[in-house]
């Protein structure tokens, strides 16, 4: 039987068939030279990110993921209606506290992320921000891999009422 079939049979019994998974470009050459920072160890490069969905009752929420690149931990996640800048900067003094100060903090360019507040308080803590260029999410491919398996494999798969029982699971 070929992988053709297989799809076939699956649509017809109503299973979900899963998307063909396109190449990935490499975050670095061959040759060792960086085009992005590569994580080396354990809490040297951290991103954070956000996803953006909706209960059953059609109000948007937003989900905050930061994950270790170098282990793909995910380190923290928050849920809530609205994420401020100084929700971020809740969530991350909580994980410099249990985890340490990572060496650099991978963010997008969204506004919760690139706020004067936000990047003053990593500066005094000797973090060393890598912001992406705008529009390449690419660039922040860990981040964005957890983010869509989690949009898969979770968000895709159930139905919230309300934020309480999202923060359940």
């Amino acid at each position: 039987m070929n992988h053709k079939r297989v799809e076939r049979i699956w649509r017809k019994e109503g299973l979900k068939v899963p998307q063909k998974q396109s190449k990935r470009g490499r975050l670095w050459l061959n040759d060792g030279s960086c085009i992005r920072l590569k994580p080396k160890y354990k809490d040297h490069v951290w991103s954070y990110d956000l996803i953006i969905d909706r209960t059953a009752n059609g109000k948007a929420f937003k989900i905050l993921n930061v994950i270790d690149e170098y282990s793909r931990e995910c380190l923290a996640t928050l849920a809530a209606r609205k994420i401020k800048n100084q929700d971020v900067i809740d969530l991350l003094f909580r994980l410099f506290i249990f985890r340490g100060i990572p060496e650099h903090i991978r963010p997008d360019n969204g506004p919760e992320f690139t706020a004067k507040a936000i990047r003053r308080w990593l500066n005094r803590l000797g973090v060393k921000t890598l912001f992406i260029e705008p529009g390449s999410p690419w660039e922040n491919g860990y981040i964005e891999s957890f983010n869509g398996k989690l949009r898969d494999e979770l968000l895709n798969r159930e139905i919230f009422t309300t934020l309480g029982k999202l923060r359940l699971i």
